[in-house]
């Protein structure tokens, strides 16, 4: 008899254990964390079509950050950069990005550098959108292949509410795995 209860205690330690493990996952994965395949090639050279990245659900959202986010036309999920947070005003000229008066040079843009082409046309954001700041409860992104996104030039502003989370390591392919870093936190 005695064995046959050890059997069954064993047995259900076993269910209990993947069942508790089970649940951390779920819960992780619906409150902290998820993997996203990342679609197209408007961030690269950040990241590239295929791309496997962890998104943080928790992190407080800043400028320079990459976001994955609900597309405004579509059922798929955009990952792009925060250009812009509530109260920002912001300029592109002559390939420049100006937020709030201050000049930013982005290394993660994707430039041709045999050609001295513009990568981002010249704009304001009260031309772009009618406003002269990004709005509370939003955000203005684009993507790092500024000649091959769809982005806040072309759909305006995100809600915030609408963000799923920040990218912060990508784990696939396995020869590129990184931290992601905001290039102005380093």
């Amino acid at each position: 008899m005695k064995g046959k209860n050890t059997q069954k205690n064993e047995l259900l330690s076993w269910i209990v254990v993947l069942f508790l493990g089970l649940m951390i996952a779920f819960i992780c994965k619906e409150y902290v964390f998820s993997p996203v395949v990342v679609n197209g090639a408007s961030m690269s050279p950040t990241y590239e079509d295929e791309d496997v990245i962890i998104v943080s659900k928790i992190s407080k959202i800043q400028r320079f950050d990459h976001i994955v986010f609900r597309a405004p036309d579509e059922e798929d999920n955009y990952i792009k950069r925060v250009i812009g947070l509530p109260g920002d005003t912001i300029e592109m000229k002559d390939d420049v990005l100006i937020v709030n008066g201050k000049k930013y040079d982005e290394p993660y843009v994707k430039r041709d550098s045999d050609s001295e082409k513009r990568v981002t046309e010249n704009f304001t954001l009260e031309q772009l959108t009618g406003e002269k700041t990004v709005p509370d409860g939003y955000v203005f992104v684009m993507g790092d292949n500024r000649l091959k996104s769809y982005d806040s030039r072309h759909f305006g502003f995100i809600p915030i509410d609408d963000i799923y989370g920040e990218s912060k390591v990508r784990i696939y392919p396995l020869n590129s795995i990184k931290i992601i870093l905001n290039p102005y936190e380093q």
